[in-house]
Protein backbone atom coordinates (compact mmCIF):
# COMPACT_ATOMS: atom_id res chain seq x y z
CA UNK A 1 0.00 0.00 0.00
CA UNK A 2 2.66 2.72 0.95
CA UNK A 3 4.37 1.36 -2.16
CA UNK A 4 1.50 2.24 -4.12
CA UNK A 5 1.13 5.74 -2.64
CA UNK A 6 5.06 6.63 -3.23
CA UNK A 7 4.10 5.50 -6.94
CA UNK A 8 1.58 7.55 -7.05
CA UNK A 9 3.36 10.76 -5.91
CA UNK A 10 6.22 10.01 -8.42
CA UNK A 11 3.93 10.24 -11.08
CA UNK A 12 1.65 13.12 -9.82
CA UNK A 13 5.11 14.99 -9.29
CA UNK A 14 6.69 14.06 -12.71
CA UNK A 15 3.49 15.08 -14.26
CA UNK A 16 3.07 18.36 -12.29
CA UNK A 17 7.26 19.28 -13.71
CA UNK A 18 6.63 18.35 -17.35
CA UNK A 19 2.59 19.70 -17.61
CA UNK A 20 2.25 22.68 -20.30
CA UNK A 21 -0.50 24.00 -17.72
CA UNK A 22 2.28 24.41 -15.09
CA UNK A 23 5.38 24.67 -17.00
CA UNK A 24 7.01 27.92 -17.06
CA UNK A 25 6.31 30.12 -20.47
CA UNK A 26 8.77 32.67 -22.16
CA UNK A 27 7.79 36.30 -22.57
CA UNK A 28 6.89 36.48 -26.37
CA UNK A 29 8.14 39.89 -27.32
CA UNK A 30 7.12 41.83 -30.29
CA UNK A 31 8.54 45.08 -31.72
CA UNK A 32 6.03 47.79 -33.87
CA UNK A 33 7.47 50.58 -35.37
CA UNK A 34 6.71 53.09 -37.92
CA UNK A 35 5.07 56.26 -38.22
CA UNK A 36 1.94 58.09 -37.96
CA UNK A 37 -0.26 54.89 -38.80
CA UNK A 38 1.61 52.69 -36.33
CA UNK A 39 1.20 55.18 -33.78
CA UNK A 40 -3.21 55.10 -34.30
CA UNK A 41 -5.89 57.32 -35.24
CA UNK A 42 -8.31 54.57 -34.28
CA UNK A 43 -11.58 56.45 -32.43
CA UNK A 44 -12.91 54.57 -29.38
CA UNK A 45 -15.72 56.60 -30.29
CA UNK A 46 -15.81 54.45 -33.80
CA UNK A 47 -15.79 50.80 -32.04
CA UNK A 48 -19.46 50.34 -32.65
CA UNK A 49 -19.33 50.89 -36.00
CA UNK A 50 -17.09 47.56 -36.40
CA UNK A 51 -19.88 45.82 -34.92
CA UNK A 52 -22.73 46.99 -37.74
CA UNK A 53 -20.34 44.89 -40.36
CA UNK A 54 -20.83 41.20 -39.84
CA UNK A 55 -17.47 40.21 -41.16
CA UNK A 56 -15.81 42.24 -38.34
CA UNK A 57 -18.24 42.37 -35.86
CA UNK A 58 -16.63 39.09 -33.98
CA UNK A 59 -13.46 41.31 -33.70
CA UNK A 60 -15.57 44.20 -31.40
CA UNK A 61 -16.53 41.22 -29.23
CA UNK A 62 -13.12 40.72 -28.72
CA UNK A 63 -12.13 44.38 -28.46
CA UNK A 64 -15.28 44.81 -25.55
CA UNK A 65 -14.90 43.30 -22.03
CA UNK A 66 -17.63 42.08 -20.23
CA UNK A 67 -18.76 45.44 -19.51
CA UNK A 68 -19.54 46.86 -22.46
CA UNK A 69 -15.82 48.80 -22.26
CA UNK A 70 -12.04 48.00 -24.15
CA UNK A 71 -11.24 45.01 -22.77
CA UNK A 72 -7.70 45.09 -20.72
CA UNK A 73 -5.60 42.14 -21.92
CA UNK A 74 -4.58 40.38 -18.53
CA UNK A 75 -1.31 38.18 -20.12
CA UNK A 76 -0.16 41.59 -22.69
CA UNK A 77 1.86 44.42 -21.81
CA UNK A 78 3.04 47.10 -23.74
CA UNK A 79 5.47 49.64 -23.85
CA UNK A 80 4.71 52.74 -26.20
CA UNK A 81 7.40 55.27 -27.22
CA UNK A 82 5.62 58.15 -28.98
CA UNK A 83 6.94 61.91 -29.41
CA UNK A 84 6.28 64.33 -31.79
CA UNK A 85 7.85 65.03 -34.82
CA UNK A 86 12.27 65.06 -34.27
CA UNK A 87 11.40 64.56 -30.63
CA UNK A 88 12.54 61.01 -28.78
CA UNK A 89 9.09 61.84 -26.57
CA UNK A 90 7.58 60.13 -23.82
CA UNK A 91 6.96 56.05 -22.74
CA UNK A 92 3.24 55.37 -22.06
CA UNK A 93 3.27 51.25 -20.73
CA UNK A 94 1.20 48.92 -18.67
CA UNK A 95 -1.46 45.88 -20.02
CA UNK A 96 -2.43 46.39 -23.18
CA UNK A 97 -6.28 47.99 -23.85
CA UNK A 98 -7.15 50.90 -26.02
CA UNK A 99 -5.41 53.70 -25.35
CA UNK A 100 -2.30 53.70 -26.87
CA UNK A 101 -2.40 55.26 -29.91
CA UNK A 102 -1.64 58.43 -30.58
CA UNK A 103 -1.78 60.36 -27.11
CA UNK A 104 -2.11 64.33 -28.10
CA UNK A 105 -1.33 66.01 -25.37
CA UNK A 106 1.58 63.81 -23.09
CA UNK A 107 2.25 60.41 -24.75
CA UNK A 108 2.78 58.91 -21.36
CA UNK A 109 -1.10 59.31 -20.91
CA UNK A 110 -4.00 57.69 -22.63
CA UNK A 111 -6.11 59.15 -24.65
CA UNK A 112 -8.82 58.07 -27.39
CA UNK A 113 -7.57 56.37 -29.90
CA UNK A 114 -5.80 52.99 -31.01
CA UNK A 115 -3.28 52.31 -33.14
CA UNK A 116 -2.47 48.24 -34.61
CA UNK A 117 -1.04 47.28 -31.62
CA UNK A 118 -4.58 46.88 -29.67
CA UNK A 119 -5.86 43.75 -31.99
CA UNK A 120 -2.26 43.00 -32.90
CA UNK A 121 -1.86 42.24 -29.03
CA UNK A 122 -5.57 40.19 -28.68
CA UNK A 123 -4.93 38.07 -31.17
CA UNK A 124 -1.48 36.99 -29.78
CA UNK A 125 -3.16 36.51 -26.64
CA UNK A 126 -5.34 34.11 -27.78
CA UNK A 127 -2.75 32.42 -29.72
CA UNK A 128 -0.13 32.40 -26.86
CA UNK A 129 -0.82 30.83 -22.76
CA UNK A 130 2.50 32.48 -21.83
CA UNK A 131 3.41 36.50 -20.94
CA UNK A 132 3.72 38.77 -24.28
CA UNK A 133 5.03 42.38 -24.19
CA UNK A 134 4.85 44.49 -27.38
CA UNK A 135 7.31 47.49 -27.37
CA UNK A 136 5.81 50.19 -29.88
CA UNK A 137 8.09 53.03 -31.45
CA UNK A 138 6.12 54.90 -33.92
CA UNK A 139 6.48 58.90 -34.77
CA UNK A 140 4.26 60.83 -37.24
CA UNK A 141 6.20 62.22 -40.31
CA UNK A 142 8.95 60.63 -40.54
CA UNK A 143 10.68 58.36 -43.73
CA UNK A 144 12.89 55.53 -44.15
CA UNK A 145 15.48 57.25 -46.40
CA UNK A 146 16.70 59.68 -43.32
CA UNK A 147 14.90 59.29 -40.38
CA UNK A 148 15.05 55.98 -40.01
CA UNK A 149 17.47 55.07 -42.60
CA UNK A 150 19.29 52.02 -40.61
CA UNK A 151 23.67 52.05 -40.16
CA UNK A 152 24.10 49.86 -42.98
CA UNK A 153 22.48 51.65 -46.13
CA UNK A 154 25.51 55.04 -44.97
CA UNK A 155 24.85 58.21 -45.36
CA UNK A 156 22.08 59.93 -47.17
CA UNK A 157 22.85 60.97 -50.74
CA UNK A 158 21.01 63.65 -52.84
CA UNK A 159 20.65 62.36 -56.29
CA UNK A 160 21.49 64.89 -59.72
CA UNK A 161 17.47 66.37 -59.54
CA UNK A 162 17.51 67.68 -55.98
CA UNK A 163 21.33 68.64 -56.64
CA UNK A 164 19.92 70.74 -59.20
CA UNK A 165 16.63 72.39 -57.72
CA UNK A 166 18.28 73.25 -54.48
CA UNK A 167 20.73 74.68 -56.12
CA UNK A 168 18.55 77.10 -57.94
CA UNK A 169 16.79 78.23 -54.83
CA UNK A 170 20.53 78.19 -53.04
CA UNK A 171 19.26 76.02 -50.40
CA UNK A 172 21.87 73.12 -50.72
CA UNK A 173 24.32 72.90 -48.62
CA UNK A 174 21.36 73.63 -45.68
CA UNK A 175 19.49 70.78 -46.88
CA UNK A 176 22.26 68.73 -46.76
CA UNK A 177 23.48 69.68 -43.37
CA UNK A 178 20.17 69.16 -42.18
CA UNK A 179 19.28 65.97 -44.13
CA UNK A 180 22.83 64.40 -42.34
CA UNK A 181 22.19 65.21 -38.99
CA UNK A 182 18.71 63.64 -39.25
CA UNK A 183 19.91 60.54 -40.74
CA UNK A 184 18.97 57.45 -38.84
CA UNK A 185 18.09 59.56 -35.97
CA UNK A 186 14.44 57.49 -35.62
CA UNK A 187 16.45 54.28 -35.98
CA UNK A 188 18.41 55.25 -33.42
CA UNK A 189 15.65 55.95 -31.03
CA UNK A 190 13.98 53.09 -31.88
CA UNK A 191 16.65 50.91 -30.65
CA UNK A 192 17.57 53.02 -27.45
CA UNK A 193 13.91 52.34 -26.64
CA UNK A 194 13.65 48.49 -27.15
CA UNK A 195 17.15 48.32 -25.60
CA UNK A 196 15.96 50.19 -22.49
CA UNK A 197 12.98 47.73 -22.30
CA UNK A 198 14.74 44.76 -22.58
CA UNK A 199 17.27 46.07 -20.20
CA UNK A 200 14.88 46.09 -17.41
CA UNK A 201 12.03 44.34 -18.28
CA UNK A 202 10.20 44.14 -15.16
CA UNK A 203 9.91 47.75 -14.92
CA UNK A 204 7.23 47.59 -17.67
CA UNK A 205 6.05 43.82 -17.14
CA UNK A 206 5.94 43.28 -12.87
CA UNK A 207 5.47 39.48 -13.20
CA UNK A 208 8.73 39.03 -15.94
CA UNK A 209 10.43 35.99 -14.39
CA UNK A 210 14.14 36.11 -15.74
CA UNK A 211 14.46 31.78 -15.09
CA UNK A 212 11.30 31.81 -18.43
CA UNK A 213 13.45 34.53 -19.94
CA UNK A 214 12.04 36.02 -23.17
CA UNK A 215 12.10 35.29 -26.59
CA UNK A 216 12.36 38.11 -29.66
CA UNK A 217 8.95 36.95 -31.58
CA UNK A 218 8.57 39.45 -34.35
CA UNK A 219 8.42 42.89 -35.60
CA UNK A 220 6.27 44.84 -37.72
CA UNK A 221 6.80 47.55 -39.61
CA UNK A 222 4.01 50.17 -40.85
CA UNK A 223 5.53 53.36 -42.38
CA UNK A 224 5.78 54.87 -46.17
CA UNK A 225 3.87 58.05 -46.38
CA UNK A 226 6.64 60.51 -46.46
CA UNK A 227 8.39 58.76 -48.54
CA UNK A 228 5.85 57.74 -50.77
CA UNK A 229 5.35 61.77 -51.05
CA UNK A 230 9.22 62.67 -51.58
CA UNK A 231 9.32 63.68 -54.98
CA UNK A 232 12.35 64.94 -54.85
CA UNK A 233 14.49 61.66 -53.10
CA UNK A 234 11.84 59.38 -55.42
CA UNK A 235 11.69 61.45 -58.75
CA UNK A 236 8.49 60.67 -61.21
CA UNK A 237 11.66 60.56 -63.80
CA UNK A 238 12.59 57.07 -63.00
CA UNK A 239 10.07 55.54 -63.74
CA UNK A 240 8.44 52.75 -62.82
CA UNK A 241 11.81 52.34 -61.19
CA UNK A 242 10.44 55.38 -59.28
CA UNK A 243 10.37 53.60 -55.27
CA UNK A 244 13.21 51.21 -55.65
CA UNK A 245 15.61 52.59 -53.11
CA UNK A 246 12.70 52.13 -51.05
CA UNK A 247 12.96 48.66 -51.68
CA UNK A 248 17.25 48.45 -51.14
CA UNK A 249 16.53 50.89 -47.66
CA UNK A 250 13.45 48.73 -45.98
CA UNK A 251 15.73 45.05 -46.58
CA UNK A 252 18.84 46.32 -45.35
CA UNK A 253 16.57 48.19 -42.57
CA UNK A 254 15.62 44.69 -41.83
CA UNK A 255 18.91 43.18 -41.68
CA UNK A 256 20.34 45.88 -39.54
CA UNK A 257 17.26 45.01 -36.91
CA UNK A 258 17.87 41.61 -36.80
CA UNK A 259 21.98 42.45 -36.38
CA UNK A 260 21.65 45.15 -33.55
CA UNK A 261 19.24 42.74 -31.86
CA UNK A 262 21.06 39.60 -32.32
CA UNK A 263 18.02 37.59 -34.11
CA UNK A 264 19.66 36.87 -37.11
CA UNK A 265 15.78 35.13 -38.02
CA UNK A 266 13.52 37.44 -36.35
CA UNK A 267 10.23 37.08 -38.47
CA UNK A 268 9.70 40.49 -39.89
CA UNK A 269 5.94 41.90 -41.11
CA UNK A 270 5.65 44.65 -43.44
CA UNK A 271 2.40 46.48 -43.42
CA UNK A 272 1.68 47.67 -47.17
CA UNK A 273 0.29 51.23 -47.57
CA UNK A 274 -3.61 51.15 -48.43
CA UNK A 275 -4.49 54.14 -48.90
CA UNK A 276 -6.20 54.80 -52.27
CA UNK A 277 -8.03 51.08 -51.16
CA UNK A 278 -8.49 49.41 -54.44
CA UNK A 279 -8.72 52.58 -56.35
CA UNK A 280 -12.08 53.00 -56.56
CA UNK A 281 -13.21 56.15 -58.66
CA UNK A 282 -14.61 59.01 -56.41
CA UNK A 283 -13.19 57.98 -53.14
CA UNK A 284 -9.59 59.87 -53.36
CA UNK A 285 -8.21 63.12 -55.13
CA UNK A 286 -5.53 62.37 -57.64
CA UNK A 287 -2.35 64.68 -57.14
CA UNK A 288 0.67 64.29 -59.38
CA UNK A 289 -0.34 61.00 -60.87
CA UNK A 290 -0.67 59.56 -57.03
CA UNK A 291 -3.12 56.96 -57.60
CA UNK A 292 -0.22 55.35 -59.94
CA UNK A 293 2.50 55.99 -57.68
CA UNK A 294 0.38 54.15 -54.84
CA UNK A 295 0.69 51.86 -57.01
CA UNK A 296 4.46 51.60 -57.91
CA UNK A 297 4.79 52.12 -54.11
CA UNK A 298 3.24 49.00 -52.57
CA UNK A 299 4.97 46.85 -55.02
CA UNK A 300 8.58 48.34 -53.75
CA UNK A 301 7.66 47.72 -50.04
CA UNK A 302 6.22 44.18 -50.75
CA UNK A 303 9.51 43.62 -52.58
CA UNK A 304 12.24 41.96 -49.23
CA UNK A 305 8.88 39.84 -48.80
CA UNK A 306 9.68 38.25 -51.95
CA UNK A 307 13.83 38.16 -52.02
CA UNK A 308 15.35 34.55 -51.02
CA UNK A 309 17.18 35.74 -48.14
CA UNK A 310 14.04 36.61 -46.57
CA UNK A 311 12.46 33.44 -47.51
CA UNK A 312 9.74 32.42 -45.19
CA UNK A 313 10.52 34.88 -42.32
CA UNK A 314 9.43 38.13 -43.93
CA UNK A 315 5.91 38.57 -44.78
CA UNK A 316 3.87 41.34 -46.91
CA UNK A 317 0.06 42.16 -46.03
CA UNK A 318 -1.69 44.35 -47.88
CA UNK A 319 -3.68 46.75 -45.63
CA UNK A 320 -5.72 48.18 -48.68
CA UNK A 321 -8.67 45.62 -48.20
CA UNK A 322 -9.25 47.22 -44.54
CA UNK A 323 -10.02 51.25 -46.54
CA UNK A 324 -13.43 51.96 -46.47
CA UNK A 325 -14.42 53.64 -50.15
CA UNK A 326 -17.87 54.80 -48.35
CA UNK A 327 -15.64 56.66 -46.06
CA UNK A 328 -13.86 58.07 -48.96
CA UNK A 329 -16.65 58.77 -51.25
CA UNK A 330 -17.99 60.73 -48.13
CA UNK A 331 -14.76 62.54 -47.95
CA UNK A 332 -14.92 63.64 -50.92
CA UNK A 333 -18.31 65.31 -50.79
CA UNK A 334 -17.24 66.89 -47.86
CA UNK A 335 -13.96 68.69 -49.24
CA UNK A 336 -16.68 69.99 -52.11
CA UNK A 337 -18.38 71.46 -49.13
CA UNK A 338 -15.21 73.28 -47.66
CA UNK A 339 -14.26 74.29 -51.44
CA UNK A 340 -17.33 76.10 -51.57
CA UNK A 341 -16.89 77.73 -48.31
CA UNK A 342 -13.76 78.96 -49.22
CA UNK A 343 -14.68 80.05 -52.36
CA UNK A 344 -17.40 82.12 -50.52
CA UNK A 345 -15.14 83.70 -47.70
CA UNK A 346 -12.56 84.83 -49.45
CA UNK A 347 -14.77 85.98 -52.58
CA UNK A 348 -13.39 84.07 -55.65
CA UNK A 349 -14.37 84.62 -58.82
CA UNK A 350 -15.83 81.69 -59.61
CA UNK A 351 -17.77 81.65 -56.37
CA UNK A 352 -21.17 83.04 -55.69
CA UNK A 353 -20.07 85.76 -53.66
CA UNK A 354 -17.68 87.04 -56.10
CA UNK A 355 -18.74 90.80 -55.22
CA UNK A 356 -18.35 90.20 -51.54
CA UNK A 357 -22.28 91.84 -51.33
CA UNK A 358 -23.40 88.47 -49.11
CA UNK A 359 -23.83 88.56 -45.59
CA UNK A 360 -22.81 86.96 -43.13
CA UNK A 361 -26.53 85.58 -42.63
CA UNK A 362 -26.46 85.02 -46.23
CA UNK A 363 -23.03 82.74 -46.63
CA UNK A 364 -24.41 80.83 -43.61
CA UNK A 365 -27.73 80.18 -45.03
CA UNK A 366 -26.50 79.48 -48.97
CA UNK A 367 -23.52 77.02 -46.95
CA UNK A 368 -26.17 75.25 -45.07
CA UNK A 369 -28.45 74.55 -48.13
CA UNK A 370 -25.44 73.66 -50.47
CA UNK A 371 -24.40 71.21 -47.88
CA UNK A 372 -28.03 69.47 -47.59
CA UNK A 373 -27.45 69.33 -51.45
CA UNK A 374 -23.78 67.67 -51.31
CA UNK A 375 -24.46 65.61 -48.38
CA UNK A 376 -27.29 63.34 -47.01
CA UNK A 377 -28.43 63.29 -43.67
CA UNK A 378 -27.95 59.20 -43.85
CA UNK A 379 -23.45 59.78 -44.88
CA UNK A 380 -23.01 62.42 -42.66
CA UNK A 381 -24.54 60.26 -39.47
CA UNK A 382 -22.08 57.20 -40.79
CA UNK A 383 -19.29 59.58 -40.82
CA UNK A 384 -19.67 60.76 -37.26
CA UNK A 385 -19.96 57.02 -35.89
CA UNK A 386 -17.30 55.49 -38.10
CA UNK A 387 -14.41 58.19 -38.55
CA UNK A 388 -12.64 60.31 -35.91
CA UNK A 389 -9.76 62.24 -36.79
CA UNK A 390 -6.53 62.33 -39.49
CA UNK A 391 -8.85 62.11 -43.11
CA UNK A 392 -7.51 60.23 -45.80
CA UNK A 393 -3.47 60.20 -44.84
CA UNK A 394 -4.87 57.85 -41.70
CA UNK A 395 -7.87 56.07 -42.88
CA UNK A 396 -10.58 58.36 -41.07
CA UNK A 397 -9.46 57.58 -37.78
CA UNK A 398 -11.29 54.48 -37.76
CA UNK A 399 -10.62 51.96 -34.84
CA UNK A 400 -12.21 49.29 -37.84
CA UNK A 401 -9.05 49.71 -40.02
CA UNK A 402 -6.69 49.50 -37.52
CA UNK A 403 -8.27 46.49 -35.76
CA UNK A 404 -8.33 44.81 -38.49
CA UNK A 405 -4.76 45.46 -40.04
CA UNK A 406 -3.62 44.60 -36.42
CA UNK A 407 -5.27 41.60 -36.99
CA UNK A 408 -3.66 40.77 -40.16
CA UNK A 409 0.04 41.09 -39.04
CA UNK A 410 -0.55 39.07 -36.22
CA UNK A 411 -1.96 36.33 -38.15
CA UNK A 412 1.25 36.84 -40.79
CA UNK A 413 3.73 36.22 -37.86
CA UNK A 414 1.74 33.34 -36.54
CA UNK A 415 1.21 31.88 -39.98
CA UNK A 416 5.34 32.13 -40.11
CA UNK A 417 5.50 29.52 -37.08
CA UNK A 418 5.67 32.53 -33.90
CA UNK A 419 4.08 30.97 -31.91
Amino acid sequence: MIRAVKLMFAVFVAFFCISPAFAKKPLKIYIMAGQSNMVGTGGISTFDYIGDDPATAPLLKKMLGPDGKPKVCERVWISSLNGKMNQYGGEGYGKLTAGYGVRRTDPTKPDDFIGPEYMFGITMEESYDGPILIIKTAWGGQNLSVDYRSPGSGPYVMNDYQVEILTQKGALEKVRAQKKEATGRNYRYMMDHVRKVLGDIKRVYPDYDPDAGYELSGFVWFQGWNDFSDLTTYPSSYGEKQYDQYSHLLAQFIRDVRKDLKAPELPFVIGVMGQYGNYTPGTFKVVNKSDYRMKLFRKAMAVPAQMEEFKGSVAAVQTAPFREDVLGFIEQKQTKVKNMGRKLSKQLADGPNADGSMTPEQKKAYMDDYKAKILTPEEMALWKRAASIGGFVHYYGSAKFHAQAGKAFAEALLDMGCK
